[in-house]
C-alpha cells in the first residue's frame, strides 16, 4: 500500500472512531536514517487527530512532547492532540527517537520527516500544505525550534509556523540545560556540535513566525531561553509573540486550572487564527 493510500485509510478510520487515531503509524516507511535496530527504543511513530468536517480549518500542527531527549511526556502528547483537534486544527503527535540509543541529528530527521509527511499527504488528510506548523514542549521545544530554522524556505520539511512551550533554546552558556545537551549530543561538554544547536543563533529573516510561552519561575529551563529566542526574532524581523507568566513551573502542559498560565492555550488559539 502506498503512502498516500495509507494516509487516506488512516483518515477514514479516524472518522469512524470519532476523530482520534487509535494505532500509531511509522514515520519512515522505507527504513529510518540512522536506525540501529528494531527494538522498542527504535520506534518512530505518529498518531493523528483530525477534526470533523464542520470544524476543520485546514491547519495541521506537528506535536513534539518534551522529556529531556530521553523520554516523551504523556501529558504533552495525546491531550495536546485532542486540544488542537477541538480548535479545528489537525494534529500529528510524534514519538521521535531518543537518547541514549540515538543522538543528533536523528531526532531532527524524525521531526523533519513528520512535517514532510504531513505536506505530502495534505490531500488525503484534507489540510493545506501551506498551513503546517510545529509545536514542542521543553526539549521538544528545542527540537521544534531547530526544525523551524534548519530547513530553508521551500523545503517540504520546513514548518510554516512554530509554537514553543517552555523551550530549551540554548545548548551552551549559563542558560543551557546540561542534561539535555548530553542527551542530544552525547557529550556533556560545550562542544562545537552543541554550539551549533543554540536555537536562537539559528534564527534568520526567513525563520517562520513563532508563539512562545514560559513561566518566569521555571527552575528547570530558565525563562532566559525564551527571552533569547524572542530577542533573536526581533533582531531579524521575525514575527514573534511571547508570553512569560510570573508563575508557571516547568512541565505545566496545557496548564488547566493552573492560574494565569492556564490562559496560554486560548492565547495560542487566538494567535493561530490571526496567522491567515
Amino acid at each position: 500500500m502506498g503512502v498516500k493510500s495509507m494516509a487516506k485509510k488512516v483518515r477514514d478510520t479516524m472518522y469512524r472512531w470519532g476523530g482520534e487515531e487509535r494505532r500509531p503509524y511509522a514515520l519512515w516507511h522505507d527504513g529510518a536514517p540512522g536506525a540501529v535496530g528494531n527494538e522498542e527504543a527504535d520506534r518512530h511513530t505518529y498518531s493523528l487527530y483530525l477534526p470533523r468536517d464542520e470544524r476543520r480549518n485546514g491547519r495541521l500542527v506537528v506535536v513534539l512532547p518534551g522529556g529531556g531527549y530521553c523520554g516523551h511526556a504523556e501529558h504533552e502528547a495525546a491531550p495536546v492532540g485532542r486540544w488542537l483537534r477541538s480548535l479545528g486544527v489537525a494534529a500529528m503527535v510524534v514519538r521521535y527517537r531518543l537518547a541514549p540509543r540515538y543522538r543528533h541529528p536523528v531526532m531532527l530527521h524524525d521531526a523533519q520527516q513528520a512535517v514532510r509527511l504531513a505536506r505530502a499527504n495534505s490531500d488525503a488528510w484534507e489540510i493545506s500544505p501551506n498551513r503546517i506548523g510545529i509545536l514542542g514542549f521543553s526539549a521538544g521545544g528545542h527540537l521544534a525550534a531547530i526544525t523551524a530554522n534548519l530547513s530553508s524556505p521551500g523545503d517540504p520539511a520546513r514548518p510554516d509556523f512554530a509554537v514553543l512551550i517552555y523551550p530549551v533554546i540554548r545548548m551552551t552558556g549559563p542558560l543551557a540545560h546540561p542534561g539535555c545537551r548530553a542527551a542530544l549530543t552525547g557529550d556533556a561538554a560545550e562542544s562545537a556540535l552543541a554550539r551549533g544547536l543554540n536555537a536562537d543563533e539559528l534564527v534568520s529573516p526567513s525563520s517562520p513566525p513563532c508563539f512562545i510561552v514560559h513561566g518566569s519561575d521555571d527552575e528547570v529551563i530558565h525563562v532566559g531561553n525564551t527571552h533569547a529566542y524572542a530577542a533573536a526574532c526581533r533582531a531579524h524581523g521575525v514575527p514573534c509573540e511571547a508570553h512569560c507568566f510570573a508563575v508557571g513551573p516547568h512541565g505545566f502542559g496545557l496548564a488547566r486550572g493552573a492560574g494565569a498560565v492556564a490562559a496560554w492555550p486560548r492565547l495560542c488559539a487566538d494567535w493561530l487564527a490571526r496567522l491567515d
